[in-house]
């Protein structure tokens, strides 16, 4: 059973840009959906996606992230893992973060939690979590607060 932020010891709080996005078809249900560039949205389906984000504040690095996003009229669920290499809180390493949430047209909430046992250097004993709330497209990147041991 994972802790409530509340009774973690450590905070981190930085910002997360996209430095790639690549999302390709799994499946279409129904058949119907818009093209963007060179991605096909379906109005009901699954794309899985391999990103890449640079964190800075006091979480400091890099990550790349594989996510399968549903499609549908209202809240669909997004399911991901991320693999960061940087440092967290002065603690320097990589870890594992594993994202569950949902997304409608033009937002995205989650919760982002550290796998046990994923760790290396100063963050193999990582343990945390971080609720996500992003509203819409932003050049600035998006806040991310990370409550933490290690």
């Amino acid at each position: 059973m994972s802790r409530s932020h509340t009774s973690r010891s450590h905070r981190a709080v930085g910002r997360f840009k996209v430095a790639s996005w690549s999302e390709t078809l799994v499946t279409d249900i129904d058949g119907e959906g818009t093209t963007a560039g060179e991605a096909y949205f379906p109005k009901r389906g699954v794309t899985r996606t391999d990103n890449a984000y640079t964190y800075t504040g006091d979480i400091e690095g890099s990550s790349e992230v594989a996510y399968l996003i549903a499609y549908k009229p209202d809240a669909a669920p997004v399911l991901g893992m991320e693999r960061f290499h940087g440092s967290i809180g002065g603690h320097e390493g990589s870890c594992v973060f594993q994202h569950i949430g949902s997304q409608d047209q033009g937002s995205v909430s989650g919760r982002l939690e550290v796998v046990p046992g994923m760790g290396t250097g100063g963050l193999e004993e990582l343990r945390g979590e971080a609720e996500l709330s992003i509203a819409g497209h932003s050049d600035e990147g998006y806040e991310i607060e990370l409550h933490y041991d290690v």
